[in-house]
């Protein structure tokens, strides 16, 4: 059964969170709360977890996942860009918004995408999962909650448990989130196209 960590939005506690931090470095899949919905995350390294989080999100390898980030000074290990793709995303982060990069060669070959080589990128503007990528010093690897055969993501944590309390380690809830998912950029081409629109403004990308 799931653990349940209620935790403050502005103010988490830190003992939860590390509570938290233990269960993904033993290669649990939980759902945390993000600026656009809730999210699933695992340890990037632990393929097993990460098998087990597409599983749950029905998804194959040809879905990008997205490496969450606590700034862009992580970006250069990840990812490949120009100083153009670089100041478009540094003036839309923290925020909900999704970047389609280049992957660099630090990026397991079973993350990115097989054939284009490209990993998903964001920086998110929620204190309680920020803090938690402090604790946990380095990415996530993450996908929107959005369950098997359905089209919208879900936003409250306790709806989550009840629906995943078999299938994942544990929920981390601040609050109902906006149920609205990231707006997708891909970057990787040149020029930015727009993959999806969500939460993010896209008139702040130019398009």
């Amino acid at each position: 059964m799931a653990q349940y960590f209620e935790v403050h939005p502005d103010n988490p506690q830190q003992r939860l969170l590390r509570q938290a931090v233990a269960m993904l470095e033993k290669g649990g899949v939980l759902a945390v709360p993000t600026d656009s919905s809730y999210a699933l995350v695992c340890h990037l390294d632990d393929k097993a977890a990460v098998d087990r989080l597409r599983r749950l999100r029905g998804v194959d390898d040809k879905h990008h996942l997205t490496l969450l980030c606590r700034d862009l000074s992580e970006l250069a290990n990840y990812a490949r860009v120009d100083n153009r793709q670089y100041r478009l995303i540094k003036s839309t982060t923290p925020g909900p918004y999704t970047f389609i990069l280049e992957a660099s060669k630090e990026v397991p070959r079973r993350l990115s995408h097989p054939q284009r080589k490209t990993i998903g990128l964001r920086v998110p503007q929620h204190r309680a999962l920020q803090e938690l990528l402090a604790l946990h010093n380095g990415p996530l690897l993450a996908a929107t909650l959005i369950p098997p055969g359905e089209t919208e993501p879900l936003n409250d944590a306790q709806d989550i448990r009840a629906r995943f309390e078999h299938q994942i380690d544990a929920v981390l809830d601040a609050g109902a989130c906006a149920q609205q998912p990231t707006t997708v950029v891909d970057l990787s081409t040149g020029e930015p196209v727009l993959l999806r629109r969500g939460r993010g403004d896209i008139a702040a990308l130019g398009l």
